[in-house]
């Protein structure tokens, strides 16, 4: 058996267990090993479009928001007429949010392949411009689309994410990015990357490459988005804004770009680092945003990167 597919297995297994102990951890530690999952989910798949592809996406967060809104829909529409009044069994609802996780995803996908289509073929700060305004353009239709909460958002959403979906999903994007970006094909994505002009020489077609990674990260960014919907219970346009895309961006950057381990411990620090300073309350984000100074100007190819390209000499 494949090394990836043996780690997938033993990551789902680990998510199974911690997950039927879960009821015995604190709510506190449970709300932050989920955020932690969560926030994996969107590093490890912000890093193979800014990271692996070389590209520089805003926009994570409007994929984000696009997920978490359609699959609460799917759960809060159709879930009272597929279980019934009773809620029906635990396999029913665990089938109910995978199909709406799967939804959710699919639809952040399309809207991601409609962003990238016409953008992509834009390079640098313009296809951050371009990608940033579509988040604002997502959160500001939700913000006015009553049927889904307008600017008070969705309130209600069934309690269905557990320990076992979040690690789950957490564990399947690192082995999608991970397989993606090592197999014959993602060494396009590398080759668009180190120099796009050269790989468009070699008869690469690097747009389509920058699309392929655009859409698996908007999916993934999806199913983020749906976990969260379904373990707060609400979400709100605001909860998607651009601070949210910098926090994701932020991960990519002090992980290392191009660096799934480092972007997996900066997700793991940036989530806890907020908690820890909790105790300092009034100081919390002076004291955040120092030291992400701070480590940039230290380590500015990012805090988890330890691998040296050669140079020429």
């Amino acid at each position: 058996m494949p090394r990836p597919l043996l780690s997938l297995l033993l990551a789902l297994a680990a998510a199974y267990g911690i997950s039927a102990f879960s009821d015995r951890i604190d709510a506190y530690y449970l709300d932050v090993a989920v955020g932690i999952g969560i926030n994996i989910v969107l590093a490890v798949s912000l890093n193979l479009v800014n990271g692996y592809t070389g590209q520089f996406s805003l926009g994570h967060a409007g994929f984000m928001s696009v997920g978490a809104y359609l699959s609460a829909a799917v759960t809060m529409l159709l879930g009272p007429k597929i279980l019934g009044e009773a809620g029906g069994p635990a396999w029913q609802q665990g089938g109910l949010f995978f199909g709406a996780l799967v939804a959710g995803g699919l639809s952040a996908a399309f809207a991601g392949l409609l962003v990238g289509m016409p953008s992509l073929r834009l390079k640098g700060d313009y296809l951050a411009i371009v990608t940033l305004g579509f988040g604002e353009i997502i959160r500001v239709i939700f913000q006015n689309f009553e049927p889904l909460g307008g600017a008070l958002g969705l309130n209600g959403i069934p309690a269905y994410t557990t320990a076992f979906w979040v690690l789950g999903f957490a564990a399947l994007t690192i082995f999608t990015v991970y397989c993606l970006v090592h197999s014959t094909y993602g060494r396009g994505f590398l080759a668009t990357h180190d120099d796009e002009i050269a790989a468009e020489a070699v008869g690469l077609n690097t747009t389509r490459y920058k699309i392929v990674a655009f859409v698996v990260g908007a999916f993934f960014a999806g199913i983020a988005g749906g976990l969260y919907g379904h373990f707060k219970q609400t979400i709100s346009p605001s909860g998607f804004d651009f601070n949210k895309s910098i926090e994701i961006v932020v991960m990519v950057i002090l992980g290392g770009m191009g660096n799934t381990t480092g972007v997996i411990l900066a997700a793991i620090l940036l989530t806890l680092l907020p908690e820890v300073l909790r105790s300092v309350a009034d100081y919390r984000m002076i004291f955040y945003s120092f030291l992400l100074i701070v480590l940039m100007l230290v380590r500015p190819q990012g805090l988890f990167n330890f691998h040296r390209r050669n140079r020429a000499p």
